[in-house]
């Protein structure tokens, strides 16, 4: 047997319906006239500003490739999405801000004297030096110290006295997880927006764990995915984790660091990164 509405539910019913339909009518004769005036236009190349490539992008994000495909008339959706990437790289490109300085090594060069370093943990400078002598380049000690310092190879004693990267992720690989940061741009009311997602890995199945998304990440939101990630229920880092693999970004705080430690979990951080 059927419910019956009362009429001010069949009256709401009714209108959304009608709505619906309106809206509906509206969107097909938009794209009509567009397909018209595509006709009017012919093989004419449209010119657009980038005020107006800023408004069909914005607007054609939220539809998605498969609706653009059935309703765009003036530009492909590939285009459309191109706009799209450039708007979001135009926003956060800093290159206006970047000073000149003096050419650090170069890079190729540098990547040798790390390895240099790696393979033979008891070089010090003057051997190294010695050696790219030997093929052919020319630095100074100093300027050998300063690659190594940047890439976080300490001098020869200490080095020699310390576990390998390699030595230590074949003794450990079953423990160790890894972490790091990546942002999303999410197109809301208020405009482009920029999310911080966390994420964890463990090396040996590969498994992804999502910690955290957030607008606004700070040393809280790290303190309460700390909270999630250690709970003794359902937390990530139960079972037989034992090493969280890290960057050294601020966001890896003390607080953060010290929760994952109380329940067994090492820091281990990565080099710093050089840039060249």
């Amino acid at each position: 047997m059927g419910t019956a509405l009362d009429p001010f539910s069949f009256l709401v019913t009714s209108i959304a319906g009608w709505m619906n339909q309106h809206q509906h009518h509206v969107i097909n004769y938009l794209i009509e006239e567009n397909r018209v005036l595509r006709e009017q236009i012919g093989n004419r190349r449209l010119r657009f500003s980038d005020d107006q490539r800023r408004r069909l992008a914005a607007k054609a994000k939220k539809l998605g490739w498969k609706i653009l495909a059935q309703v765009a008339t003036l530009v492909t959706p590939e285009t459309l999405l191109a706009w799209h990437r450039k708007l979001i790289a135009k926003k956060y490109d800093g290159s206006a801000h970047r000073t000149a300085g003096r050419p650090r090594t170069a890079a190729e060069i540098a990547a040798l004297v790390t390895r240099m370093a790696e393979e033979n943990r008891n070089w010090g400078y003057r051997r190294i030096q010695g050696a790219l002598a030997n093929l052919g380049h020319v630095l100074a000690h100093n300027t050998i110290a300063d690659i190594l310092r940047r890439h976080g190879i300490e001098p020869a004693p200490e080095r020699s006295r310390k576990t390998t990267w390699k030595e230590f992720l074949s003794r450990h690989w079953g423990q160790i997880v890894a972490s790091d940061f990546f942002t999303i741009e999410v197109w809301t009311q208020t405009g482009l927006q920029r999310f911080v997602v966390l994420f964890f890995m463990e090396l040996s199945t590969r498994r992804v764990e999502i910690g955290g998304i957030a607008s606004r990440a700070n040393g809280l939101w790290m303190t309460q995915t700390a909270r999630n990630l250690t709970d003794g229920v359902d937390g990530f880092f139960k079972g037989s984790k034992r090493y969280l693999i890290h960057d050294r970004h601020p966001l890896y705080t003390l607080e953060f660091l010290s929760m994952l430690a109380d329940v067994g979990i090492k820091s281990v951080k990565l080099p710093a990164i050089t840039k060249f």
